[in-house]
C-alpha cells in the first residue's frame, strides 16, 4: 500500500518488478482477503497454520467450528459479488436456505414470533463446508498460493512500514529456524487470537488499542438426528434468544446432512457442561421445553462441544501512526460475540470493501484509508454485538459505556424489540438490520417509527407456533 504522496496504485517491490502480498490466515477472511488482492497484486501468499483438510473437515485453527454458523443476507451479497455463483454452489452441496420467521420457531425477550412470511433467508449448513467450498474457488486462482503447516512468528520492518513477515514451519523440531517472506503487503487474517499486537511492538510500531465487551458468555454443541416428521416439514429450527432477563439460550439448527446441531448458551460462573447427560439436563433453562422435548426423542450423534471465548474486541489500526503496508481484517481486526453469528458475513463483506477501496479510482489506497474501510465494513455488526452485550448482567470492558446517544438509541431500540415478535413491519426492518442486509436507518423510516413510537405492542402466540401463518393472518 503506498504513502498518501505517491501516485502509484500500489508500491512497487522495491525494485524487484512484482508486486507480493501476504496473508496470514487461510480461514474464511484469509481466503477472501487473498481472492480481493489477486486482481491488485502479482502473487498473493496464504501463510496457515493448519494443514488443510482434504473436503469440508473440522481443523484445530476454527477453534467454533463445531459449533453453530449462519450466513447472514449481508454475507450472501458480498460471498456472490466476490464468488459469481457460490449461493448456487452451496445449495447444490445441500446447505438449509431457511426462511426468517416463516421456517423457525423463536422465542425472545417473552415473546414468540409471529412466523409471518419470509422477509430474509440464511444459511444454517456447517462451517466447514461453507470454508471448503470458498477454499476450492480462491486457491484455483494461479495468483494465489498456500504455505500451509506454517506459523507467522514476526514481521520484517520498522515502525514506519511492513516489508514481510518471518515464518516457522509446524514441524515439531525445537530448533527450527525462522526465515524471511518478504512483502509489499501484510494483511493479518489470523483470526481472534491474534499476535499482531506483539509482532507490531517487536518492530517498533505501535500495537493497536483495544476495545472489549465481554458477558461472559460460554455456549456448548452437539450434533443430533431427531425423529421422524420434527423439524423437517414447515418447521426446520427452534431457538431461544438469551437477554438480560432471561440469559439462558438455545436451539436446534439445521445441517446439510440432514442432521441438526444444538446449542445451548449460559453466562459466566453457569457455563453449559460437555458431559452427555449434563447436557441434556442444561436445556431445561430455557424459557420454554420444546428443545428439551425435542431431545427426549432425538439421537445424538456426536459429543458436546465447549466454547468460551465470546468477547467482543475491537482492534483500532485505523488510528495515525501506523506502520504502512499492513492491514487487519476479520476476527484479527473485530470479534463479535458468535452468538450472534455476524462472523462469516462480516469476513466476506469486509473481503469486498477491501476490493472496492483497491479499486476505488477517486481515491489513493493508502493503508490507513483502506483500514478505514475494513472498520467501516464491520461497524454495523459491532454496534449491534457491542449494543447488546452491553446490557448484559455481569459484562466487563472497556467499552461499556455508550454515552448519552446510546441510552437514547437504547430506549427506541428496545420499544422495536418489543415490536419485532408480532408486527410484519417492524419485524422485516428489524431482520433486515440483524442480518446486516440493510443499514441501521431502516428501524427509523416512517413506517417503522410510526409502529414503534405510537402503537402498542401487539400480540403474539402464547405458545410456540407450531406452522406459518395462514396468509392474510392479522393476530
Amino acid at each position: 500500500m503506498n504513502s498518501a504522496g505517491q501516485a502509484s496504485r500500489w508500491v512497487g517491490g522495491g525494485g524487484r518488478g512484482e508486486r507480493h502480498a501476504v496473508v496470514v490466515g487461510g480461514s474464511l477472511a484469509g481466503l477472501l482477503a487473498a481472492h480481493a488482492l489477486a486482481g491488485h497484486a502479482d502473487r498473493v501468499t496464504v501463510v496457515e497454520r493448519d494443514r488443510f483438510p482434504d473436503g469440508p473437515k473440522p481443523r484445530p485453527g476454527v477453534p467454533q467450528g463445531r459449533h453453530p454458523h449462519v450466513l447472514l443476507k449481508g454475507g450472501q451479497r458480498a460471498l456472490e459479488s466476490l464468488l459469481p455463483g457460490f449461493l448456487a454452489e452451496l445449495r447444490e452441496a445441500g446447505a438449509p436456505r431457511v426462511g426468517m420467521p416463516s421456517d423457525m420457531v423463536m422465542w425472545q425477550n417473552g415473546r414468540w414470533f409471529r412466523r409471518v412470511p419470509a422477509t430474509t433467508h440464511i444459511y444454517t449448513g456447517s462451517r466447514a463446508q461453507l470454508e471448503e467450498l470458498v477454499r476450492r474457488r480462491v486457491l484455483a486462482d494461479p495468483v494465489i498460493s498456500v504455505v500451509d503447516g506454517t506459523d507467522v512468528v514476526g514481521l520484517l520492518g520498522d515502525a514506519a512500514r511492513v516489508r514481510g513477515v518471518r515464518l516457522r514451519e509446524r514441524s515439531g523440531e525445537p530448533d527450527a529456524q525462522p526465515r524471511s517472506l518478504e512483502a509489499d503487503l501484510v494483511v493479518d487474517a489470523s483470526g481472534s487470537g491474534t499476535k499482531a499486537p506483539q509482532w507490531l511492538t517487536a518492530i517498533g510500531a505501535e500495537a493497536p488499542h483495544e476495545e472489549t465487551i465481554d458477558t461472559g458468555l460460554a455456549y456448548a454443541s452437539r450434533v443430533y438426528r431427531g425423529p421422524s416428521g420434527v423439524l423437517d416439514g414447515e418447521t426446520l429450527g427452534y431457538y431461544v434468544y438469551p437477554g438480560p432477563d432471561q440469559v439462558h439460550g438455545g436451539g436446534a439448527l439445521p445441517l446439510e446432512d440432514g442432521t441438526h446441531l444444538v446449542i445451548v448458551s449460559g453466562l459466566r460462573g453457569d457455563e453449559p457442561p460437555t458431559g452427555d447427560d449434563e447436557f441434556v439436563t442444561y436445556t431445561k433453562r430455557l424459557a420454554h421445553p420444546l428443545l428439551d422435548r425435542w431431545l427426549e426423542e432425538a439421537e445424538p450423534l456426536s459429543p458436546a462441544f465447549g466454547f468460551r471465548r465470546t468477547a467482543n474486541v475491537r482492534r483500532r489500526h485505523d488510528l495515525p501512526g501506523r506502520p504502512a503496508g499492513f492491514l487487519a481484517t476479520g476476527d484479527a481486526l473485530c470479534t463479535f460475540n458468535p452468538i450472534y453469528g455476524q462472523g462469516m458475513a462480516v469476513a466476506a463483506m469486509s473481503a469486498a470493501a477491501l476490493r472496492d477501496a483497491l479499486a476505488d479510482p477517486r481515491r489513493t489506497p493508502t493503508t490507513r484509508r483502506v483500514q478505514q474501510a475494513l472498520l467501516a465494513a464491520s461497524r454495523q455488526a459491532w454496534d449491534i454485538s457491542a449494543g447488546a452485550d452491553r446490557k448484559m448482567p455481569g459484562a466487563v470492558g472497556t467499552a461499556l459505556d455508550g454515552g448519552p446517544a446510546d441510552r437514547i438509541a437504547d430506549w427506541y431500540l428496545r420499544r422495536v424489540q418489543e415490536r419485532a415478535p408480532g408486527d410484519p413491519v417492524v419485524g422485516s426492518a428489524f431482520r433486515a438490520v440483524l442480518t446486516l442486509s440493510a443499514p441501521v436507518g431502516a428501524l427509523f423510516s416512517p413506517p417503522v417509527a410510526r409502529a414503534v413510537l405510537f402503537r402498542p405492542i401487539p400480540p403474539t402466540p402464547a405458545e410456540p407456533p407450531a406452522a406459518p401463518d395462514e396468509p392474510g393472518s392479522r393476530t
